[in-house]
């Protein structure tokens, strides 16, 4: 053991001082083994015998001390520390919101008791029987929420104090180890750090992370019945109404890894499924179809008419949306975006009351069209695609050059791509206005175009009579789809599931809607 490191004095204490850190295995728990090899599809270092026995069919499987070698350690904290970051503003946004919840819905309960007393004085015991009836029935559904949510509080705040303790232990972990042992530690961090991403992703479906109100059901029998009180039995029902959060998750939270060694998908055996051709009854042609989050269907007619299809394409109903429409965008549940290039201006439409609630004026012809972290992106004229929050107001200006203008873009992680049906050019610029890649290669006509969950980015060649699909970083591509050997016509627009990778295609005479799955290898 004459290789042993030797400490001096002040390190030790400082090492004293330093919260103790969990031991590092350099092997393997399960095989007592060496760990010699790092599969970047699980995440984790292996011993050979487990490279044989459960990895065999990972792909990417690299020397662990190459991969030691080539990771910079200070750059997996740093994006460390900002994912904690992240996770922990998101947290805290979730319990300020729960918290100010809480206070709206006491209010709320507060109002519906007070709801009663106009009647209540023209009523006589049996009136007063019935409201202690009421208000025991609100305090008891009060007391149930109130207990849902601040228990659920309890729980995020624990997440958040192990963030912080993983944000505390990060700044230690590579303090006076070797560098495989820094590596092993960050990577532990990682691993805790993914769990709770996966926690904060799956408070978007959780229903107790769901905004809530207590609201009164009224009996609109009681004026009518107050002379005969006898049959009355209630005041009204407390309802519980749950709203969506708009929290963005997969906006604020990166999917990075420490070790960078899967970046993104190969494209290369990437493969689109058609499941199921769906034939349509649409008189006028389409120029944009989008997924709403509960699975249905947005098809925008050429003429201005938009249609609601449930999830199997089957017609739900024709929105009324007034004059002609082009490009469309979900907000929230029941509110969809659409720009209207003629009045130069975006309108938002309620699905539910059949409404426009919200009008943005331009002052040039607006196109493309896409929501994203509470913002939207437009295509403005041929020259500029602009970033707006909801109320219109200018977040950013981008700069483009383009024959046809931005008809069809996508706003994602900070990075806006469109199509150039003229230029046949599909282009990434990020929010700062810089370009980071042109695609022309083999393009005659791109059109509508989607994004998939590895950032690969899906364009319809409409004169090419094909779909394609473009590497993240612009460099490669690859045909999925053909008209000739997959039996489509006119194809025009695509659109996939939000985080899935199921969507559907439509093609520009609106006769034949297409379900397709995505593969990947």
């Amino acid at each position: 053991m004459g290789n042993q490191p030797k400490y001096s004095k002040s390190i030790i204490e400082v090492m004293a001082s330093s919260k103790p850190t969990p031991c590092l295995n350099t092997e393997c728990d399960k095989h007592s083994q060496q760990f010699n090899w790092y599969c970047p599809c699980h995440l984790k270092p292996c011993c050979d015998e487990c490279i044989s026995t459960s990895h065999s069919k990972c792909t990417g499987i690299k020397s662990l001390a190459r991969v030691v070698e080539e990771t910079t350690i200070q750059k997996s904290k740093e994006s460390l520390e900002k994912d904690i970051n992240s996770l922990i503003h998101l947290l805290a946004e979730m319990v300020n919101n729960k918290s100010r919840n809480i206070k709206t819905i006491e209010q709320q309960c507060e109002d519906i008791k007070k709801s009663v007393v106009e009647p209540r004085n023209e009523m006589d015991q049996h009136l007063d029987n019935l409201e202690k009836k009421f208000c025991q029935e609100t305090d008891t559904i009060w007391d149930k929420e109130k207990s849902k949510a601040t228990d659920f509080i309890t729980e995020i705040e624990g997440k958040k104090k192990n963030l912080e303790e993983m944000k505390d232990h990060l700044h230690t972990v590579i303090t006076h180890k070797s560098k495989l042992q820094s590596f092993l530690g960050v990577h532990q961090i990682e691993q805790e750090v993914h769990q709770c991403q996966q926690y904060a992703e799956g408070l978007e479906n959780d229903e107790r992370a769901k905004e809530v109100d207590i609201k009164l059901k009224q009996n609109d029998e009681i004026e009518m019945i107050v002379s005969e009180l006898g049959p009355l039995e209630s005041l009204g029902e407390v309802i519980v109404v749950k709203k969506e959060n708009n929290l963005n998750t997969e906006e604020n939270l990166s999917k990075e890894a420490q070790v960078q060694v899967q970046k993104q998908s190969n494209i290369n055996k990437m493969k689109m499924n058609i499941e199921e051709q769906i034939k349509l009854n649409i008189i006028a042609g389409i120029c944009e179809t989008i997924c709403l989050i509960d699975g249905r269907v947005i098809l925008g007619e050429g003429i201005g008419n938009v249609d609601l299809l449930t999830a199997d394409g089957k017609f739900i109903k024709k929105l009324p949306i007034p004059d002609e429409s082009w490009s469309a965008t979900q907000i929230n549940h029941d509110t969809i975006a659409l720009t209207f290039p003629q009045k130069k201006a975006i309108r938002f439409f309620n699905m539910e009351n059949e409404k426009v609630t919200t009008v943005i004026p331009f002052d040039k012809l607006c196109s493309g069209l896409s929501f994203s972290n509470n913002s939207l992106a437009v295509g403005l004229g041929k020259d500029e695609i602009r970033i707006i929050d909801l109320e219109g107001n200018t977040l950013k200006s981008i700069e483009i050059e383009s024959n046809s203008g931005p008809e069809y873009l996508v706003y994602r992680n900070n990075r806006v791509i469109y199509s150039d049906f003229e230029g046949q050019a599909v282009s990434c610029f990020d929010e700062s206005g810089q370009q980071i890649w042109k695609y022309e290669e083999d393009l005659l006509g791109p059109a509508g175009l989607c994004i998939d969950t590895f950032g690969n980015v899906i364009v319809v060649d409409y004169y090419a009579r094909r779909i394609i699909v473009i590497s993240k970083d612009g460099q490669d591509s690859k045909v999925l789809v053909s008209e000739e050997e997959d039996g489509l016509k006119e194809l025009r627009c695509v659109c996939l599931k939000k985080n899935e990778s199921k969507g559907y295609i439509c093609n520009n005479s609106a006769t034949n809607l297409a379900k397709f799955s995505l593969s990947y290898e």
